[in-house]
């Protein structure tokens, strides 16, 4: 079974700062990963790869002098940033087809800085997270960490 909680955040200066930073990193790598996408789709070539795009939008991005600052955040967060745009251009063929039930699903736009449903996503091995998207220490047995906690930052979803 897998478990998912919401919280609400109320971060510090230094926070919304290593916040912000995630949070545009995501959105960057997000965006070449559409383009990308597009620009195959324009020029009729193959859709690259996942670990094409890992390789070229993360890891040699990474040390391309102008985009040397995607370092300071986890390589997770970016990860699930490609992960995000399997899923979206996963489900956009599977509507197409008519294989996904539901309303049918539109092509995966790039995301804008000025809107407000901004999201990154972490996993249990990220350990390079930061003060910014690490909850508040809580005993392991404690299933709603809001409800032990003393940090003032955070509280219960709602």
């Amino acid at each position: 079974m897998q478990l998912r909680y919401a919280f609400r955040l109320d971060p510090g200066s230094g926070q919304r700062v290593a916040l912000a930073r995630a949070l545009g990193c995501a959105r960057v790598v997000y965006n070449d990963a559409v383009a990308a996408r597009e620009r195959a789709r324009r020029e009729g070539a193959a859709f690259p790869s996942a670990g094409v795009l890992s390789k070229t939008l993360i890891t040699e991005a990474k040390r391309s002098p102008g985009r040397q600052w995607l370092s300071e955040v986890s390589a997770v967060i970016l990860q699930q940033a490609l992960r995000d745009v399997e899923r979206a251009y996963s489900n956009f063929f599977a509507s197409v087809k008519g294989v996904r039930k539901g309303a049918r699903v539109g092509a995966p736009r790039f995301r804008s800085k000025r809107d407000a449903r901004q999201a990154i996503r972490f996993t249990a091995k990220d350990h390079r997270g930061g003060a910014a998207a690490s909850p508040p220490s809580c005993p392991p047995c404690c299933p709603w960490p809001w409800a032990c906690c003393t940090a003032s930052t955070w509280a219960p979803p709602g």
